[in-house]
């Protein structure tokens, strides 16, 4: 047993240590730090990709505002950096979050709940190349379904390589660190996120009935997931987040989490063929869905939902922005989409497919009869199978009866494969809000 002993003496020393330093720590007495407390949970995620080699984005002594749009309140947050993508380590100067002032659509913030951030109790960071950094938590009240204003100050000369380029949210970029600036005089702007993944809150509860802890869902998807109208907030995530916090939504807080990239693909990466166009855009498609799963799914604070919606790409793509070698079948679908259960069910997490979406005389060339029965085999499997934990028949809520292979016109944007704002409020609509009680 004298081996037991001394190491609880050990244990007991490493302890003391540990609380007198803390108490030393200059940090530790600042007003709008707290204790990290056991669990976050999620309250607004992005996917981040890299760029192509056209896109020489660099960024200067220059600040760069962003603007997200939580799901769930919180009385602190935290916020994830990403430098996954970087070729050198990434610089940060100094961070602020605050809420937006209210009434405007403009990047000017409420000073009042200004909060500067650290990281390890410093106001800098530098995050090295292929890594993320998360910083300390700060006391905020951060409502649901409101808007956060991010500040980034980039102190050197800084390539924008790690980016979600269809944020469908404006961004602005000023001169020299405004960090803490009330109103700023944007130079430029932009309508992407830059190197901010995720925010994750202390959540509160939904009311005086709440039940249980807070938890998030993730929406693992493509431009279907990712579309919104320009600054409106209305992707089908931010419905369902409306949805969840309504009558008939679970009692306790669930976050919901929007991991969908325009033009990603569940089997492969981007790969355009030598000599086309889209070697200008295609990086910005993402990872393939099998590859991000572990850092776009499990690894986000408070998950325990999975949503996934992937498979129109990998019907489209090949033949036409990918090589043919990349064509792909019903099958295929199916065995992808086992292995992101697999992977959900190891972790611990529930996972839910939905059905894909019609997409018959598109704009963008994806329609042949030989992949609406590729989408149709897939379908069926998952409708009958039973692998999933659950169904979220997308395709049932917005299909033409008509012609079942056509979007209803009510809820196509257009090009008869995006929905519009109609059509993303239907397929809020049509995710069982009992997968999260």
């Amino acid at each position: 047993m004298e081996h037991l002993t001394v190491r609880h003496r050990l244990a007991a020393l490493f302890t003391g240590a540990l609380l007198l330093g803390a108490a030393l720590s200059p940090s530790a007495s600042a007003s709008a730090q707290v204790p990290a407390p056991a669990t976050w949970t999620g309250t607004w995620a992005t996917a981040p990709t890299t760029v192509p080699k056209t896109d020489t984005t660099t960024f200067n002594d220059q600040t760069i505002r962003q603007i997200v749009h939580t799901s769930i309140s919180g009385t602190a947050l935290r916020i994830r950096l990403s430098n996954e993508f970087g070729k050198q380590p990434l610089k940060i100067g100094e961070v602020h979050v605050a809420r937006r002032a209210p009434g405007t659509d403009e990047p000017t913030i409420d000073p009042a709940t200004d909060r500067e951030l650290t990281f390890s109790g410093k106001p800098s960071v530098t995050i090295p190349a292929g890594a993320p950094a998360l910083s300390d938590p700060v006391t905020l009240r951060v409502p649901a379904r409101s808007d956060l204003v991010v500040s980034l100050h980039l102190p050197e000369s800084t390539p924008g390589s790690t980016v979600n380029s269809f944020a469908a949210q404006r961004s602005y970029v000023a001169a020299g660190n405004v960090t803490g600036e009330t109103k700023i005089e944007p130079q430029s702007v932009t309508e992407r996120w830059y190197f901010l993944t995720g925010v994750s809150v202390r959540a509160t509860s939904a009311g005086p009935a709440a039940t249980g802890k807070a938890s998030a869902a993730v929406a693992l998807g493509d431009s279907i997931t990712a579309d919104t109208t320009l600054g409106t907030n209305h992707r089908w995530t931010d419905y369902l987040a409306q949805r969840l916090q309504g009558p008939g939504g679970p009692r306790h807080p669930v976050g919901v989490l929007n991991k969908g990239i325009s033009g990603n693909r569940l089997l492969h990466d981007p790969n355009p063929p030598a000599g086309h166009p889209a070697e200008a855009y295609a990086a910005y498609f993402g990872e393939s869905g099998l590859k991000r799963f572990d850092r776009d799914v499990t690894a986000q604070p408070g998950v325990r939902h999975v949503l996934v919606l992937l498979g129109v790409n990998d019907l489209g793509h090949p033949g036409n922005i990918a090589p043919l070698s990349e064509k792909v079948t019903g099958q295929d679908l199916i065995d992808g989409h086992r292995q992101l259960i697999a992977r959900a069910h190891e972790s611990g997490l529930r996972i839910y497919g939905a059905t894909i979406t019609p997409f018959k005389n598109d704009t963008l060339g994806f329609y042949t009869p030989e992949n609406a029965a590729a989408r149709q085999t897939f379908n069926h499997w998952l409708r009958t199978s039973g692998e999933y934990d659950g169904v979220i028949d997308f395709d049932a809520a917005l299909r033409d009866p008509a012609d079942p292979e056509r979007l209803l016109a009510a809820y196509d944007s257009g090009d008869h494969l995006h929905t519009n704002d109609a059509g993303r409020e239907a397929m809020a609509r049509a995710v069982p809000l009992r997968f999260f009680r």
